[in-house]
């Protein structure tokens, strides 16, 4: 028998005696019925004169009628019990908070000093070729995404549908939000995200490669401004700033990142984003809960099924008895 096999009701077995305690304490059915019908019996009574007695016919069954109506009993009763085989409890993610990615997409993301499979890339697809791994890992989080260079626009609003959010940043390209890098603005563009649902826990990755070029709304600024709304920012700065053509402001990034409860990281590479985004997942770990309701394998269909099994059995024994009977008796009476 298997280890997660389990009855629901085991004390439905406690029925089994009632029969027993119906067939001896209930009094017996009587039915009152002419045991023989003969149109001259009350000429027969006067010429014989003698009385008519009274008598009483008890049916009775065989042993091999209780014994199958017994074990037919005992079969409902394991029908009725529920014997079922109970699955491990299921983790369920739970939906815990917003998780805004913030990816800028100006011209200086299109620069080829990365490498995928061995092949020179631009900054932008590296990115794009991780961060679909980082996404389809965050079941359970309701992701957005914004793109931001000189302007900032929302690509894909919160939503827990991932594969929508994973498509959404494959069609997205570098220049589509023109060519500086407003840091300030993107960051203020995602607390407004955040100010319009209810999920309290809100998280932004930021990801740039360059330095703000705004004017009118500072990153510190900003990031004030998601502090106060309590949101964290992880900023992750693209590329190596001790490389030429590397033009990216690290100091703002971690100003950023402290001042909200986040992490400042640097991915020179690929590789290093990739270990970025697994540290990410320890900082920002997927939280589950145990369902209540356990994964369960009825089986009360197997004893009802053998119970009426043992029934079609013990009617077909019984015809055949009944035949014999009958034709034994058409025999005694040809002969």
């Amino acid at each position: 028998m298997p280890d997660n096999f389990e009855i629901a009701y085991p004390w439905v077995f406690f029925l089994i005696p009632l029969p027993f305690l119906v067939y001896f304490l209930w009094p017996a059915l009587r039915i009152k019925s002419a045991s023989l019908f003969y149109p001259v019996f009350n000429n027969a009574v006067e010429y014989t004169r003698q009385k008519p007695k009274k008598s009483a016919l008890i049916k009775r069954r065989n042993l091999l009628v209780w014994i199958g109506l017994l074990l037919c009993w005992i079969l409902l009763l394991a029908a009725l019990s529920s014997p079922q085989l109970v699955g491990e409890p299921e983790m369920k993610v739970k939906t815990s908070r917003n998780f805004l990615v913030n990816a800028d997409i100006s011209f200086s993301m299109a620069q080829r000093d990365w490498v995928i499979d061995g092949k020179k890339a631009r900054r932008w697809d590296a990115v794009k070729d991780v961060m679909h791994d980082f996404i389809e890992k965050r079941q359970g989080d309701r992701m957005g995404l914004i793109f931001f260079a000189s302007s900032a626009y929302i690509q894909a609003p919160f939503t827990p549908d991932l594969e929508v959010v994973d498509q959404m940043l494959e069609e997205a390209d570098v220049g589509m939000a023109g060519q500086l890098t407003y840091i300030g603005k993107a960051i203020t563009k995602g607390v407004e995200m955040f100010q319009r649902d209810t999920i309290e826990t809100k998280v932004m990755l930021l990801l740039t490669d360059g330095v703000d070029a705004g004017i009118d709304i500072l990153p510190m600024d900003a990031a004030d401004v998601a502090k106060r709304d309590s949101v964290r920012i992880y900023t992750i700065g693209i590329g190596d700033p001790s490389k030429a053509g590397v033009d990216l402001d690290e100091r703002t990034l971690k100003e950023i990142a402290e001042a909200t409860g986040g992490k400042y990281f640097n991915a020179k590479d690929k590789k290093m984003l990739e270990e970025i985004y697994a540290e990410l997942d320890t900082l920002e770990p997927i939280e589950y809960e145990e369902e209540q309701n356990k994964p369960l394998t009825l089986l009360y269909y197997y004893p009802l099924g053998a119970a009426l099994a043992v029934l079609i059995f013990m009617m077909i024994v019984q015809t055949i008895v009944n035949f014999i009977k009958q034709f034994k008796q058409k025999r005694e009476v040809y002969v």
